[in-house]
């Protein structure tokens, strides 16, 4: 059993005998313990025949087990206040459940029922397809999801696994029946793809011995780790249009390929992308584009860091008669932060920013169990909370500077507009 230091989370962590990870944080702020159980099993799983198959699993997982049916799954956590949430990103899904400190037995049973033994009944998996089905009709009439979903899919090719929707097409979600998910969840759900966070007012020791007992007896062969390719960083610039003449506004998704969270200058392009886009009103673009020009609904960009050169994306939502001028002021931000980097009190601000959201991200039990999970699945440690400031106050504007020209090239941006536009973007 582990430890982090002396101060900020210091989490106990301990493999089981099976391979579950297993790690604590005892916090006594509520009577409550927030239970948190990821398993390497994302929507890189799925196969390219049957592309969304893991958002289905998600999906059907609580529908029923070996030993209690959804009806029964419900009545128990009704009987104990507890919400089970189930999601999937592309690489993990995730079963979280929070409980009264005392009900944490009984709660750990019946998460533990779900992820190991589900049986995806038939008549469940009816009722999900037609719910799926029903979301990808209205996910191909919005012009938000169309361009994220199609800046993914040109930034990486539809078929990799970066580039697919999580939910997959209606085609692949018609061939989903309960054999296959049964199969996925055979072949990707095990020990040791399983990693446990409990945090709340539980003791670690208590915390420890329950969930062996509950996770203890699984077995199971891990399941080979897929391999997901990098892309080559586009060349050239790439424009597509995606019309949508019955909508009111346009949609704007611009982005690029940058570095993996593993990469050293991880940190400077976190900051970089605080900077252009995400301190205060929107960093540089939401200052230029929403509040001095007043032309965009929205404006702002992400960094999505993962295994593999991750996507910074920028997003706005614009009238269709402003899309060319929202775009050409994306290029001068752009080309205004690669040519010249953050200015000094950008980078005291944003940098105190980062640092300063720490706390708010970790003051609920759920925040910090997320946090967690993220630094055993990157492997950043159980000092990471520690370490975070003094990572972000070590990166120079030279490092920022150097993130933007590398990465901040609009000649080899990708960028897809959804909506009712008919123009043509150079």
């Amino acid at each position: 059993m582990t430890t982090g230091g002396s101060a900020g989370l210091a989490p106990v962590r301990k493999v089981l005998g099976n391979g579950v990870v297993v790690i604590v944080k005892e916090l006594k702020t509520t009577p409550a313990v927030t239970v948190y159980a990821s398993l390497r099993a994302g929507t890189i799983c799925d196969p390219l025949s049957l592309s969304g198959l893991s958002d289905f699993v998600s999906r059907t997982i609580d529908r029923g087990t070996a030993t209690r049916s959804a009806d029964r799954i419900g009545d128990e956590l009704d009987t104990r206040g507890v919400l089970l949430s189930v999601t999937v990103d592309r690489h993990a899904l995730a079963v979280v459940c929070t409980c009264l400190a005392e009900d944490l037995v009984p709660a750990l049973d019946l998460l533990a029922d779900v992820v190991m033994r589900p049986t995806f009944p038939d008549d469940e998996v009816e009722t999900r397809r037609g719910e799926i089905l029903t979301l990808l009709r209205q996910d191909e009439d919005d012009p938000a999801v169309r361009a994220s979903e199609g800046v993914l899919s040109d930034l990486y090719g539809g078929d990799h696994p970066y580039g697919r929707p999580a939910k997959g097409p209606a085609e692949s979600t018609e061939r989903v029946d309960g054999d296959a998910l049964r199969r996925q969840h055979a072949e990707r759900f095990s020990p040791g793809s399983l990693s446990l966070v409990l945090v709340g007012d539980v003791e670690p020791a208590r915390a420890m011995a329950a969930a062996a007992n509950a996770f203890g007896d699984w077995t199971g062969t891990p399941p080979p780790p897929v391999e997901v390719s990098e892309v080559q960083r586009a060349s050239a610039r790439r424009v597509r249009v995606i019309p949508m003449m019955n909508k009111a506004q346009a949609d704007i998704a611009y982005g690029f390929t940058t570095v993996r969270r593993a990469d050293p200058d991880y940190d400077a392009y976190r900051l970089m992308n605080n900077i252009l886009g995400q301190y205060a009103i929107g960093g540089r673009l939401g200052d230029s584009i929403r509040e001095r020009q007043g032309m965009a609904y929205y404006v702002f960009s992400g960094l999505d860091a993962s295994i593999i050169s991750s996507p910074l994306i920028v997003r706005a939502g614009v009238s269709p008669a402003n899309v060319d001028q929202a775009v050409a002021s994306i290029d001068k931000e752009l080309r205004k932060l690669a040519a010249n980097g953050p200015t000094e009190s950008e980078m005291a601000e944003s940098t105190q920013y980062l640092i300063g959201s720490m706390p708010r991200v970790l003051e609920t039990n759920l925040g910090i169990a997320v946090f967690l999970q993220a630094a055993e699945y990157f492997g950043l440690g159980l000092d990471y909370d520690l370490r975070v400031p003094g990572l972000l106050r070590a990166v120079t504007r030279e490092a920022v500077a150097s993130a933007a020209r590398r990465v901040l090239v609009p000649s080899q941006a990708t960028i897809v507009v959804a909506g009712p536009y008919t123009g043509k973007l150079g």
